[in-house]
């Protein structure tokens, strides 16, 4: 079993390398059938947010594996490398560990992450990529990161994307609740962001996705507004806040429809937060005046503010995590053994039907019950026995000591036996 996790994340690769490895939906079963009907792995699971793309593999090629990633998004592999981060067996393990447990995030202790992860298993369950070795992986993990979060304070103190987009608009307006926001996407994330929006009471809030029916329900949870993408040019000048995150692979938001928008509010500015990874508003608009951008990673330097309650509890769950990755590395080792275990079964169970097969004829020539059994029991003691005994007996003067220790262990005998 070679456990693999290779990836690039906030921490390693700017949000412009991140864009380009991040899978879609779409794009999700496709690369999970590719990965491992190549035989680059037996086993994988893809977990990609805006925040990082990662790679759960079982797999004897690191290489391959990293070479496929880049090939898939059709980039150089040289380009990526720098990038990238490849965690064997144990940290693997611990990596993932830490990352259900909110202890990788941009936000320390946040909840969402675990919610994508198991979205990711299910995905690669959905397309047959999971084998014994992720299914514990992941079954340890989510038990892991349910017991940081029980045991822990790590989740204290409300900090989110979703409250750092409202600290940041309450830095460009005097008050939210004098504004119109647009909403653009129906995931979770953007479902967070209404929610903390809305308590702040703006004037007006309108959802715009592809599908209206996909939209219909959270916006009348928020009493706000439905339209579709394609009404965006006509809409975008009546909004002043606006919240972005799709799995579109294309920029939604361009630079000329926003040019166009400014000047239609005499100038006004207009405050947007891109969380979508890749990016739905154009890397230019953040040269615009009077429109001001924040992407994933500068909302990143607001949530680290405030968070001295949840950095006091990672040392406690760091310490659940390092106990919880050896033991899940003792399966893993444990599970390594199982063919020398079924082999050395096999061999005595060969040995044995062999004796039982001459015990029968014995007995079917008439012979005495008792010594048959006994002849038996010496055969197959002396088979059993025959390797320990030969290899101990034939072992150099530097193995022999060593040998007989290990002879000792292995059948429990003690120094007096």
């Amino acid at each position: 079993m070679q456990l693999l996790a290779l990836g690039v994340n906030h921490h390693t690769a700017p949000l412009a390398i991140r864009e380009q490895v991040a899978f879609g939906p779409e794009k999700l079963g496709l690369a999970l059938r590719e990965l491992t009907q190549n035989q680059h792995a037996s086993e994988a699971a893809i977990l990609s947010t805006c925040n990082r793309t990662e790679l759960y593999v079982n797999t004897p090629s690191p290489e391959n594996v990293t070479q496929w990633l880049a090939d898939f998004h059709h980039i150089e592999r040289r380009e990526l490398a720098p990038y990238l981060y490849a965690l064997p067996r144990e940290k693997a393990a611990q990596h993932a560990f830490r990352v259900a447990a909110g202890l990788d995030s941009m936000v320390l202790g946040e909840t969402q992450i675990l919610g994508q992860m198991k979205q990711a298993v299910a995905t690669a369950e959905e397309a047959g990529t999971l084998g014994l070795l992720l299914h514990k992986l992941f079954q340890r993990t989510f038990s892991v990161a349910k017991e940081v979060r029980s045991s822990t304070e790590i989740g204290a103190n409300s900090v989110s994307m979703a409250a750092a987009a409202v600290r940041l608009a309450e830095r460009i307006f005097p008050s939210v609740k004098a504004q119109a926001c647009l909403f653009i996407g129906a995931g979770e994330m953007i479902e967070l962001c209404m929610t903390h929006f809305a308590a702040q009471h703006p004037r007006r809030m309108t959802v715009a996705n592809r599908t209206a029916e996909r939209a219909r329900p959270l916006a009348e949870r928020f009493n706000a507004g439905v339209i579709p993408l394609t009404a965006l040019p006509d809409e975008v000048a009546a909004h002043d806040i606006i919240i972005t995150s799709t799995a579109s692979p294309l920029p939604i938001l361009g630079k000329g429809m926003l040019e166009r928008a400014i000047k239609q509010r005499r100038h006004r500015p207009i405050f947007i937060v891109d969380l979508a990874v890749p990016r739905d508003v154009e890397a230019e608009v953040a040269t615009m005046d009077d429109v001001f951008l924040y992407s994933v990673d500068d909302l990143g330097e607001v949530v680290r503010e405030g968070m001295d309650t949840r950095v006091a509890q990672v040392a406690q769950a760091e310490a659940i995590i390092e106990t919880s990755v050896e033991s899940f590395v003792h399966w893993m080792e444990g599970r390594e053994l199982v063919p020398v275990i079924r082999a050395l079964r096999d061999n005595a169970d060969r040995h044995r039907r062999h004796e039982i097969e001459k015990a029968e004829k014995a007995l079917a020539r008439g012979e005495d019950p008792r010594a048959v059994l006994d002849a038996m029991s010496h055969a197959l003691a002396n088979k059993l026995l025959h390797a320990p005994t030969h290899a101990l007996n034939h072992a150099s003067s530097a193995e022999r000591d060593q040998f007989a220790r290990l002879i000792k262990q292995l059948y429990g005998l003690g120094p007096d036996k």
